[in-house]
């Protein structure tokens, strides 16, 4: 019985290796996975081979979205162009300029030649490929359209990034505003201050109420500034590790979604990527059930998704798709779900739902400008209203003075 080297990572992410014996490679890599491991590379043995070297941080090594976008856009054009998926596979690799994408290239194109589904083999590098993605490949190799898939999620990809992008880019200013603010604050509040202070305490008098909080509060940061820093750091990594549970999860983005404007655009934000993906998986002939299960994963929000969960058992149940995604009104308002009514009764669901994303888009990158717009002027105000505040309080002795001495 031929004996295999193996390498693979368990669910902690350590290293693991070692030799076993099996029919086939196939039957090896079942063998890796019954251990509780993720094969990484299972090969056969020849004259005592040793475990091959490889290194496993960059098959598991995260890649960046624009280059899944060149791999999944590349492979699907050879795919269209008549290559078989194996061969193809191999040129994305040589085309591959980054160790961690070669890697994790040449680990799937190994699992394929080896017989495993692409979908399947793509499923173990969760980092690099969501289950958004694994689903939409999985449906195309049942279907047998596993190249109008791939550009399909390659189109989708890239207006996903142009849309984040246009997001970052509206939250860099009032981010640098904010920046700017505690800057200024801490730097009143910690050295101009302090030597005010000590001069209003060598004059003696009664200080006024303002003067005595801002003294105040300026006093407590010189003295536990470093106790309230570590309590915000320790603050910041428990709400990090709240939000990796469900509750938390569940918890801030109920908050989001009932924040005036913001939930808003997070519900549109939802909407567009709904709407694209179910037209991209019906137009590329996935069944509505089918569509419907991997959309609702591409929503990016859990509270949202419940809501078409529930419209999906609606569908199950013979109800229209239209009335089905009524129920939410928040994520879908009454004139998107009359329009796919209409869509429904045309038989023109999917480019309906592709042109709704646009415009839902467009109508997004409006609303979002509105929301920087209003950040902006509100961000100067609180700023210049703290900075105020301080200056006023330290200048009100003064005053007082002046009227001591008249």
């Amino acid at each position: 019985m031929p004996v295999f080297v193996y390498k693979a990572v368990d669910s902690r992410g350590a290293e693991n290796a070692g030799t076993l014996t099996a029919d086939s490679r196939s039957a090896a890599m079942d063998q890796v996975s019954r251990l509780g491991f993720t094969p990484v590379l299972v090969k056969e043995s020849r004259s005592g081979e040793d475990v091959p070297s490889v290194k496993l941080s960059a098959v598991t090594g995260k890649i960046s979205q624009a280059k899944v976008e060149s791999f999944t856009r590349g492979l699907a054009n050879l795919l269209s162009a008549g290559v078989p998926l194996s061969r193809a596979l191999n040129i994305t690799i040589r085309e591959a300029s980054n160790a961690a994408a070669k890697a994790q290239w040449t680990a799937i194109h190994d699992d394929v030649v080896g017989g495993m589904a692409l979908a399947d083999s793509l499923a173990k590098f969760k980092r690099t490929f969501p289950p958004v993605y694994v689903a939409m490949v999985r449906a195309g190799e049942m279907g047998g359209f596993l190249e109008l898939v791939l550009g399909q999620i390659a189109e989708f990809q890239s207006r996903e990034q142009d849309l984040k992008g246009k997001v970052k880019a509206a939250l860099v200013y009032p981010a640098v505003l904010g920046v700017v603010a505690t800057g200024v604050l801490v730097f009143l509040l910690t050295f101009f201050i302090p030597r005010f202070s000590q001069i209003f305490r060598e004059m003696g008098g009664t200080l006024p109420a303002l003067t005595l909080v801002i003294v105040g509060l300026s006093d407590a940061i010189l003295k536990y500034g470093l106790y309230m820093l570590a309590g915000i750091v320790g603050l910041y990594f428990a709400a990090q590790r709240g939000l990796q549970t469900e509750g938390g999860r569940r918890a801030l983005e109920k908050a989001t979604l009932a924040t005036p404007l913001l939930g808003m655009v997070v519900a549109r934000f939802a909407l567009v990527r709904f709407c694209r993906m179910l037209g991209t998986l019906l137009g590329s002939g996935v069944p509505l059930i089918a569509a419907l299960k991997v959309s609702k994963e591409a929503i990016g929000n859990q509270i949202l998704s419940d809501t078409v969960a529930h419209a999906i058992e609606d569908v199950q149940k013979g109800a229209s798709l239209s009335k089905s995604l009524s129920i939410s009104k928040q994520l879908f308002p009454p004139s998107v779900t009359e329009m796919v009514a209409v869509a429904e009764e045309t038989g023109r669901l999917d480019k309906e739902l592709m042109r709704m994303s646009q415009f839902f888009e467009v109508e997004l990158d409006r609303q979002l400008r509105m929301l920087v717009a209003l950040a902006e002027p509100l961000l100067l105000f609180i700023m210049a209203g703290l900075i105020g505040t301080i200056v006023v309080g330290m200048l009100l002795p003064i005053f007082n003075m002046q009227e001591m001495i008249k």
